[in-house]
């Protein structure tokens, strides 16, 4: 799957920050390929505001 992140990281929480980084994810526009995995979605989902999932 690839998720793109559309915001950015500032004024989010220390938590945040860090599922940004294990999503591979640093700047606004960047997209990243994922695999489809629970733990990923889990990531995903704490940072539903900043990130975008392109494809499934």
């Amino acid at each position: 799957m690839k998720v793109k992140m559309i915001r950015s990281k500032i004024g989010a929480t220390p938590n945040q920050k860090k599922n940004l980084k294990a999503l591979g994810l640093k700047k606004i526009n960047q997209v990243r390929e994922l695999p489809d995995h629970p733990t990923i979605w889990g990531k995903i989902n704490k940072v539903k505001h900043l990130v975008e999932v392109i494809e499934k």
